[in-house]
């Protein structure tokens, strides 16, 4: 009988090691599901923020993407502002150059016919001299035919009575050949 009280002792302990285990046991699952459920909570409320930050960035990428559609609108109407600025800028060059060729064949074309420029310019004053002397010459022809009948009264371009009468007071037609280098005592 020793041995069967020493067995009950044994079951008995066993059975209050098992109690104690399962006390024990049953304070770390307690333990476990406070950490547990204190981590589902955290986990909803990061889930929430989750959900919060999946809206706002879908709202961002539609705003970016609406965004990126407008930019690339306009910069397709900026592109044909910009071609068209190329091409007012080529005819602006275009235009420079023809003016600067333009420019360069007179400057080429008077500098060859210089001489005969001069020549013009000398031929022309000399012909106004002419006509000039030749309008007198008829004004005093004039004035010699009438010379008798003619009253300073009458003549509205108060002509000479004589021939020999000088009337013009600024004659310059010395001074004119002179200019003009027409004088040959000048040279």
């Amino acid at each position: 009988m020793d041995w069967q009280i020493i067995l009950y002792i044994a079951a008995g302990v066993a059975a209050i090691a098992f109690l104690i285990l399962c006390i024990a046991l049953a304070v770390v699952l307690f333990s476990v599901k406070k950490n547990l459920d204190h981590v589902a909570k955290t986990l909803d409320g990061v889930e929430g923020q989750i959900q919060g930050i999946t809206r706002e960035s879908t709202d961002l990428l539609h705003k970016t993407n609406r965004l990126a559609e407008d930019v690339q609108g306009k910069s397709a109407k900026l592109n044909s502002v910009v071609d068209a600025v190329q091409g007012i800028g080529q005819s602006m060059n275009n235009l420079n150059s023809s003016v600067d060729r333009v420019t360069n064949s007179i400057t080429h074309n008077i500098s060859q016919n210089e001489d005969k420029i001069s020549q013009v310019v000398q031929w022309s004053n000399v012909a106004m001299e002419v006509a000039d002397k030749w309008q007198m010459r008829q004004k005093r022809n004039s004035a010699f035919n009438t010379k008798y009948s003619t009253t300073a009264e009458d003549d509205p371009d108060n002509l000479p009575v004589a021939v020999n009468q000088s009337v013009t007071t600024n004659d310059n037609l010395d001074e004119d050949r002179v200019n003009a280098g027409l004088d040959n005592d000048s040279k």
